[in-house]
């Protein structure tokens, strides 16, 4: 994973998330021709007076936009765009939220023994063209949403009783950077370091295990030292490695010479008895501990997580971990979710993880750019293999900077299999393409030698030399087109292949007919575009052809922009195996089924017709079992066979009662759904992910809400609108239905349930206590949900 500090001497790390100040909308910043008036009314400070101001400066300090009555006051990371109304975007007439320009101000002191430390501010992600002033000096540039960037303040901050500080930051989201939802603002996290002038440079370890056995483990650390110091400094520099319940399994150190103001790479190498792998169901992991000493002492400690693992792609039999060979049963995501946009807390990050994890999936493909750090920090600790992405194919300075930052933050971490160099680029299959995307794969071999580079194509797999440029090609859709992939394969048999997208199955949660008015999709998935196919050939196709290594599927969850099969009043797409809540959709036991070992029967649709008895319904199940029998109101409709990677059919006149399918293997009954006839909206029920969280003013839980009737089933059609409210150690924070046409806000403290379900996302204060979280609806019992924040 990726580098984080220790406890060290002399290295501090904070988090710098807490007490920014908001104005959404431009302010205009005046331009300086003096150092140290760049950003004008940037600086804290009240600015000196004199003639030479009025002729070095065309603006002076407007203290009337500095007024903190015009700022609202936010903790990052902050999406101010999930905050608006959605409105109609013409020419396609599609909806979206408004975006623009944003301006971020945070005051802050420095202590005056901070003085001879170098001071770094990074940024993990900000949406999308940032300028950064520190105390009126222009820092820096960033023009890429998706990357992190950091800069060395410390010539221009103030320490002690020189004065506060500030940083301000304009952030222009008025150009989209992707075509699905992006967000707006700084909506990852901030970090203020501290460290050392002799120290490790930032992402400056370098961890693998070219050696892998249950017996024994190779480990090599490449660790970048920087000196700051004028003169040169003897350095010693100590690795420890310690095991996954941090007790010692190994160490090394080094002795080098650093020149005042140069750097050096120290190049070590251990040997792990008995180690402990990194594996999807076995997920464990190491952390090297750095320590760089100076004369004795310790001046700077620096902290890697990695996990101990091999990996190997091959031509005819796909993917090997550890030796053992896995298929790559996987899934795209884009980053946003319901209620809180693109700013994510960390926890929903891994909650996402851990939604997959349940249904089976081992991979994750961050679609289409580099993830935040928590997210791989998720799949290392829970077990989740990734496709880590490159934003676009650029090889201008800027695009192979992106590309770099990327690589050089998260190649510790064990879950990334894969480096992405692009999606579907319309270059695919050109010279002046495949040119580029050689200068990306090479620079990638250089920065991470261990890993295999591969493109995600939709186009271009023949022509121009561009496959050729990458070690494995990705095919997105290679169903479309009477199977391409498999086709292409025989035409190229050393090409290794990999589907890198694939599915697209477009269906709404709990809707069973296309409604081109409403936007929603039937779950028998009968509204598909022309490049699209059911799960079921995907998974079929990959079954018959081990050399196709796996898939990802287009998505696991749905998301906002990119509406698709329809525009307006659609808000997002229909893509995902769950909605936008987390919420599953009816494929997702079909994958399910096949993707895990538990015995799996699910029946489909609801059985509340009202006012259609006697009509067919058509009804399937997905199954893992090896027969089904079918009941209704306790009478068999006979029993099926099972091809788990298809689903059973039948037509069943409606009527009223319940509707049971029974999963057997042999004479042993395995499986049982039961789905009933539900009576009239009677009691909202709230089921919580967690009832104890972090007092640390950042961790949520996760609250469902459904609407039951009197025998507490799920009313599948039920939209009550519901009300929340958080008392105590705690506040909401999102709201959410996983409807992909709802207009409601989410950040509203109510939402109307979507075929019976809502989420609502409460966060914890930052001191220990309890909250309540009370759910009310009109003529509906309420229910509530008490949380420990601990």
């Amino acid at each position: 994973m990726m580098s984080t500090s220790g406890n060290g001497a002399a290295r501090e790390t904070l988090l710098f998330d807490e007490q920014w100040h908001f104005h959404r909308g431009d302010i205009h910043i005046p331009y300086a021709v003096k150092a140290g008036r760049t950003g004008g009314f940037t600086d804290c400070e009240k600015p000196e007076r004199g003639d030479w101001l009025e002729i070095a400066y065309s603006d002076e300090f407007s203290e009337e936009e500095m007024d903190p009555k015009r700022w609202t006051l936010v903790d990052l990371p902050h999406d101010w765009a999930i905050e608006q109304s959605y409105v109609k975007h013409y020419p396609k007439g599609r909806a979206h939220l408004p975006i623009g320009v944003g301006c971020y101000r945070k005051l802050f002191a420095m202590p005056a023994e901070d003085e001879g430390k170098r001071i770094t501010l990074r940024f993990d992600g900000v949406m999308r063209n940032s300028t950064v002033w520190v105390n009126g000096h222009l820092i820096g540039t960033h023009a890429a949403g998706h990357t992190g960037f950091m800069y060395d303040i410390t010539d221009v901050l103030r320490y002690g009783d020189e004065g506060r500080n500030v940083v301000f930051v304009r952030v222009d989201a008025s150009e989209y950077e992707g075509w699905w939802y992006d967000g707006c603002g700084i909506y990852r996290h901030v970090w203020l370091t501290k460290t050392d002038p002799l120290r490790v440079k930032e992402w400056g370890t370098y961890v693998t295990t070219p050696v892998v056995s249950s017996d024994r483990a190779e480990v090599r650390i490449e660790t970048e030292v920087a000196n700051g110091y004028r003169e040169a400094a003897e350095v010693r520099l100590k690795t420890a490695i310690l095991d996954p319940e941090g007790i010692e399994a190994a160490q090394v150190e080094s002795a080098e010479t650093i020149d005042g103001d140069g750097e050096r790479t120290f190049a070590q190498r251990v040997v792990v008895e008995s180690p402990r792998l990194w594996h999807p169901d076995r997920p464990h992991l190491y952390r090297a501990v750095t320590t760089v000493e100076r004369d004795g002492a310790a001046v700077d400690t620096y902290e890697t997580t990695f996990g101990i693992r091999s990996i190997e792609f091959t031509k005819n039999d796909g993917f090997f971990i550890n030796g053992e060979p896995l298929v790559i049963q996987g899934v795209c995501v884009h980053q946003d979710f319901a209620g809180v946009g693109a700013a994510l807390p960390d926890r929903i990050q891994a909650y996402k993880i851990e939604l997959l994890k349940e249904m089976g999936v081992n991979a994750y493909r961050c679609a289409h750019h580099p993830p935040t750090p928590e997210l791989l920090d998720a799949c290392d600790r829970l077990g989740m293999l990734v496709m880590d992405e490159n934003r676009k194919l650029d090889s201008s300075p800027a695009g192979l900077a992106n590309l770099e930052s990327m690589i050089r933050r998260d190649r510790n971490h064990p879950s990334v299999i894969l480096w992405s160099m692009e999606n579907e680029e319309v270059l695919e299959g050109t010279k002046t393409g495949a040119r580029i995307l050689d200068t990306l794969a090479r620079r990638t071999r250089k920065l991470d030698p261990t890993r295999p580079v591969v493109a995600s194509m939709n186009h271009g797999y023949h022509t121009g030399g561009y496959a050729d440029a990458v070690d494995i090609v990705g095919y997105n859709y290679g169903t479309y087109d009477n199977d391409r992939d498999i086709r292409d394969k025989r035409a190229y048999p050393d090409r290794i292949v990999i589907g890198s997208e694939s599915a697209s199955y477009t269906v709404t949660r709990g809707i069973y007919a296309d409604d081109e008015a409403k936007a929603y999709c039937s779950e028998y998935g009968t509204k598909l575009a022309p490049w699209c196919v059911s799960p079921e050939h995907v998974l079929r196709s990959l079954a018959e052809h081990r050399f196709l290594t796996g898939t990802f599927i287009w998505t696991g969850f749905d998301y906002k922009g990119e509406p698709t099969p329809y525009n307006w009043p659609a808000i997002g797409s229909h893509f995902g195996i769950m909605d936008s809540c987390g919420f599953p959709k009816h494929n997702y036991y079909y994958f399910k089924a096949n993707w895990t070992n538990e015995p799996v029967v699910h029946l489909f649709p609801h059985w509340s017709w009202h006012g259609k008895a006697g009509e067919p319904i058509d009804v399937w199940a997905y199954s893992n079992c090896e027969t089904v029998e079918l009941f209704l109101n306790g009478r068999s409709l006979g029993t099926q066979q099972v091809d788990k990677l298809g689903h059973l059919e039948w037509k069943v006149p409606y009527e009223p009662g319940t509707i049971e399918a029974r999963g057997a293997n042999g004479d042993v009954q395995a499986a049982v759904h039961t789905v009933r006839t539900t009576g009239a909206p009677a009691r909202i029920v709230l089921d919580a992910d967690r009832t104890t969280i972090d007092a640390d003013g950042r961790d949520v839980s996760m609250i469902r809400a459904s609407i039951v009737d009197e025998r507490g089933d799920v009313v599948p059609t039920a939209d009550n609108e519901i009300h929340f409210a958080v008392e105590g150690a705690g506040k909401l924070i999102g709201v959410g239905n996983g409807d992909p046409s709802s207009h409601e806000s989410d950040k509203a403290p109510y939402r109307r349930a979507f075929n019976g379900h809502a989420l609502a996302i409460a966060q914890s204060a930052k001191a220990p206590g309890e909250f309540v979280l009370k759910a009310t609806g009109i003529g509906l019992a309420s229910a509530e949900v008490r949380v420990n924040v601990r």
